[in-house]
């Protein structure tokens, strides 16, 4: 079903102006891993920019372009494994989308980056999505705002470094099938006014380390009294 879609000319734009984006947003993403959570476009042309050594997709259905078959809130990786995850739409097809948010910010590491796509629910897609009984595009479980996905973000511990805004276009299908992404589908202009479909949240995995604090001068001699006994 969401194949399908996205074999289709607005599906194309949508992927294609997503590729675009995430070619830039992988511009200071560096490392060995990048680990991509759920199938979305065609092959793994989302990956094409990325700039780790190695990129591995991770799907929940049998599909050609992945490397693991595996569900997306138990992943078979280990702990702080890898150095990026990208989550293209991948919380809003799923029954539990924290389940799988807490899952990738598992096997990421200390300082790694995660990029988030989704679609806004305010907007002609978000009405559409919920104008329609299978969701929008098919097979949507929910929509996740930008906003209540920052906040789960902060309270794993992360600092959101980039919200970018896109789909500057109607949700309806182009007369033809696009070979590059359309020119609304980027940035809004004065043929393209109306509020953009989706988002891009990039954000770093912050880990605190616990600084010592040492008794000053008067309360360490104090301790040391309460412990030591001056010998005879």
């Amino acid at each position: 079903m969401i194949n399908n879609w996205q074999s289709s000319a607005l599906g194309r734009a949508t992927v294609l102006a997503e590729r675009k984006l995430l070619a830039l947003a992988f511009d200071d993403v560096f490392g060995i891993e990048l680990l991509q959570i759920g199938s979305w476009g065609l092959g793994r042309e989302l990956l094409n920019g990325s700039r780790t050594r190695r990129q591995s997709v991770v799907a929940e259905s049998p599909c050609a372009e992945a490397d693991l078959q595996a569900r997306l809130d138990f992943l078979p990786v280990a702990s702080g494994a890898v150095d990026a995850v990208l989550l293209p739409h991948s919380l809003e097809f799923t029954a539990d989308p924290y389940a799988v948010l807490r899952e990738a910010d598992r096997v990421l590491g200390a300082e790694g980056q995660l990029l988030v796509m989704g679609f806004h629910t305010r907007g002609p897609w978000g009405w559409r999505s919920a104008a329609s009984r299978s969701g929008f595009p098919p097979g949507m479980r929910r929509l996740l705002s930008d906003g209540r996905l920052r906040d789960w973000l902060v309270l794993l511990g992360y600092e959101v470094t980039l919200v970018q805004r896109y789909l500057y276009m109607l949700p309806v299908e182009p007369r033809v099938v696009p070979e590059e992404a359309l020119p609304g589908s980027l940035r809004r202009g004065w043929f393209y006014p109306w509020p953009a479909g989706a988002y891009l949240l990039k954000a770093r995995k912050r880990v605190l380390g616990l600084t010592p604090i040492r008794p000053r001068r008067r309360e360490r001699r104090k301790l040391l009294e309460g412990v030591m006994e001056p010998s005879a």
